[in-house]
């Protein structure tokens, strides 16, 4: 949802947003019901910077209230865009957005050891300001400080019970955007927010099997998966066995930051009764759902 060059202005992303509408809308021409989930990377990336930029002034925002605003920030553009493409398409049907919770676990081992970077690099002064907010920071050498976050395994779609009854009234559900807004469970019952980014592919296994998904498409910017990625034997992946695509991935052919965890989520959709999850590009949504287009990861 950013522009070509990656730029993410309102403008740009209204635009990626009304683009992506359109294809979504194709999808609906040719009768699926759709749940809709997305990323926020670069919408959570310009709080961030607010944040900093503001720190000495009003308290940060928290993780959460951060994927809580760009899901209904986004959901919003979404809508608009849905409506009109749905519109232009002759299309009768209905959208909703849903704010949506993903459950993690406070015991998860992440919490104990931040890993996972967000955001930009700041000089150590800056860091430290942010530090004194009670946020994890490390010293990355040449580049600066940069902010380390838990990145904990995805329990439950809190909320996928209400996207179900959406689904079910004839809606098209857009939730569990950029992985669902993490929270824990105390020990009373009651529910929190907690400071913690939660993988997007992964969640959307989640939400899938929850709303009792047949397919799972992970739409991303290239039209498969590729053996190889730079070097001259590069060749991309059509369909497969969730076997053949396990033993690609710990042979270390899919990099960790990116295609690694689509790979890794279409083969828990399919290993856990999905007919087909399959990774291609946003383009081509309409022709993979019936496994036409992508890499098409079947069960073995």
């Amino acid at each position: 949802m950013t522009s070509p060059d990656g730029a993410a202005r309102p403008d740009d992303q209204i635009a990626a947003v009304r683009k992506a509408a359109d294809d979504i809308a194709r999808l609906v021409q040719t009768g699926h019901k759709v749940v809709l989930t997305h990323g926020n990377g670069p919408q959570v990336g310009n709080i961030l910077v607010k944040n900093e930029l503001a720190a000495h002034v009003v308290p940060p925002v928290p993780l959460d209230w951060c994927v809580a605003q760009t899901q209904g920030t986004i959901g919003f553009i979404l809508l608009d865009a849905l409506d009109t493409a749905m519109h232009e398409a002759g299309l009768g049907l209905r959208q909703a957005t849903l704010v949506s919770r993903t459950l993690v676990d406070i015991a998860d081992p992440a919490f104990a050891k931040p890993t996972k970077p967000i955001g930009r690099y700041l000089p150590e002064a800056e860091a430290r300001v942010m530090i004194e907010h009670g946020q994890d920071w490390e010293d990355r050498g040449d580049r600066g400080w940069r902010r380390v976050v838990a990145s904990p395994e995805p329990l439950e779609v809190l909320d996928a019970p209400a996207a179900k009854a959406l689904l079910d009234a004839g809606f098209l559900v857009i939730a569990g955007g950029g992985g669902g807004i993490p929270v824990v469970r105390e020990a009373d019952g009651s529910l929190r927010g907690v400071e913690a980014v939660i993988d997007k592919d992964t969640a959307a296994v989640l939400l899938a099997r929850s709303v009792e998904a047949d397919v799972l498409v992970i739409a991303t910017d290239v039209d498969n998966a590729v053996v190889g990625w730079g070097t001259p034997d590069a060749r991309p992946l059509g369909r497969t066995s969730v076997k053949q695509m396990r033993a690609l991935a710990d042979e270390g052919h899919f990099a960790s930051g990116s295609m690694a965890p689509k790979v890794d989520a279409v083969c828990r959709f399919v290993e856990d009764g999905g007919q087909l999850g399959v990774i291609t590009s946003l383009t081509r949504i309409d022709e993979a759902v019936s496994g036409g287009a992508g890499t098409v990861v079947h069960a073995d």
